[in-house]
């Protein structure tokens, strides 16, 4: 097997494993699709082994694949920091990929990395939002950095930090005669509708973990995808709602909608994740000691 693997050959690869065909990696990397298909065969060739499934023009990495995904990204990255090394700024010139899960991606992230910009000169950032799931899915896929999220995820390839929380709160339309109660039993939540958002979410599950036991009879109104339209579906009478304080706050502000004063604790622990084999460059590392004395 021949040794004389290029930097070239390791960005193709990790560019079709984020955009899954080589017409999008080609475009991601400012080449045409020939010059792709040619440097994976000759990485492939050189490995001795095919790094991608064929499915319906997607390449899907294969088991050899997943071998070499952390050794590239390593690589990857290790070359980028070396570019830098000689930098003011030590190395801390890079793209950092945020993923953030939905309450956290709209309401905390914008303000970590407006901090950590402050701090951190000349470096470039991508925050990608979407339910807890995927946002995981993504850091074992290398398609992320980092991740913040709510929940603690239970996977063998993500180490957890907790670094900051809230609390959840129940909220239902204005309308609703519970709104005006001071005082609401979780007896009188029997039989009641619910807006919840989709499986993988944070939010959902921690209804379902914290909040749906002690109801004996609850019932789904409607799945949605995003929090605005969770608030959006209760404002308009579909059901309670179950969602984090932080998430709430302006809406209830608004007054378009109301808090149901139930008496039950259901604080959330907000956490930070990364891949346990990613290699942490130094602005990896610096992001990561931000967010924990942030939240602290």
């Amino acid at each position: 097997m021949s040794a004389h693997i290029s930097f070239k050959q390791l960005n193709v690869f990790n560019a079709i494993t984020q955009h899954k065909t080589l017409t999008a990696a080609a475009e991601t990397l400012f080449v045409s699709k020939a010059a792709v298909s040619l440097s994976l065969a000759e990485l492939e060739k050189q490995l001795g082994h095919p790094l991608f499934d064929r499915v319906n023009n997607r390449l899907i990495l294969n088991q050899e694949g997943k071998k070499l995904l952390p050794l590239a990204d390593e690589l990857i990255n290790r070359l980028q920091h070396i570019n830098h090394v000689f930098d003011q700024d030590q190395g801390l010139s890079a793209v950092l990929r945020v993923g953030s899960s939905d309450t956290i991606g709209n309401h905390l992230s914008p303000s970590i990395l407006s901090g950590f910009k402050q701090i951190t000169p000349q470096q470039t950032q991508s925050l990608f939002v979407s339910n807890s799931a995927h946002i995981c899915q993504k850091l074992i896929d290398y398609e992320l950095d980092i991740g913040l999220i709510e929940g603690k995820p239970h996977h063998p390839d993500i180490i957890a930090v907790p670094f900051s929380g809230d609390a959840m709160c129940i909220i239902c339309a204005p309308s609703h005669p519970l709104a005006a109660k001071e005082h609401v039993a979780l007896s009188e939540l029997e039989n009641s509708e619910w807006v919840l958002r989709e499986q993988g979410s944070g939010s959902r599950d921690s209804f379902i973990q914290n909040l749906a036991p002690h109801i004996k009879q609850w019932h789904q109104s409607i799945e949605v995808n995003t929090t605005e339209a969770l608030i959006n579906s209760v404002a308009a009478g579909l059901g309670f709602g179950c969602l984090s304080n932080i998430a709430a706050q302006h809406a209830l502000k608004s007054q378009r909608v109301s808090k149901v004063n139930v008496p039950i604790e259901m604080p959330r622990e907000f956490w930070v994740l990364l891949h346990k084999d990613k290699y942490q460059s130094p602005l990896l590392k610096h992001f990561i000691e931000y967010c924990i004395n942030w939240g602290k």
